[in-house]
């Protein structure tokens, strides 16, 4: 089920898409601890959805989704901090926030979906 399902998945596509825009913005960022932290929380959230998608059991998957939905929140935190704190192109920034909060309301839903099925 895995990975065919995986690469079906609106979710896990625009997640790395996140990471990968996430990375450029951060690309030039003389910061490092922040530039560490806000790439991380980015590639968290892809990078756990894959892993609830080759886990076995129903709650495993719903327990790794709820994992990478909370790494949208640091990430959008993060990048919110980074707006004000200079760090990052405001526009972009604000553009991957909104793009963050879409994705964990697509991982809501496969929540809700996995948990209709448990």
């Amino acid at each position: 089920m895995a990975f065919d399902a995986l690469l079906k998945l609106d979710a896990w596509r625009r997640a790395c898409r996140l990471a990968v825009e996430v990375y450029a913005l951060t690309d030039q960022c003389r910061h490092f601890a922040y530039r560490d932290q806000v790439t991380r929380s980015a590639l968290s959230i892809a990078s756990n959805i894959a892993e609830g998608y080759e886990r076995d059991t129903q709650k495993d998957r719903i327990r790794f989704l709820y994992t990478a939905k909370g790494s949208c929140a640091e990430c959008w935190t993060q990048l919110l901090i980074g707006i004000e704190a200079g760090l990052v192109e405001r526009d972009k920034a604000y553009r991957l926030v909104d793009e963050a909060r879409q994705v964990a309301r697509m991982i809501s839903g496969l929540i809700r979906n996995f948990q209709a099925k448990a």
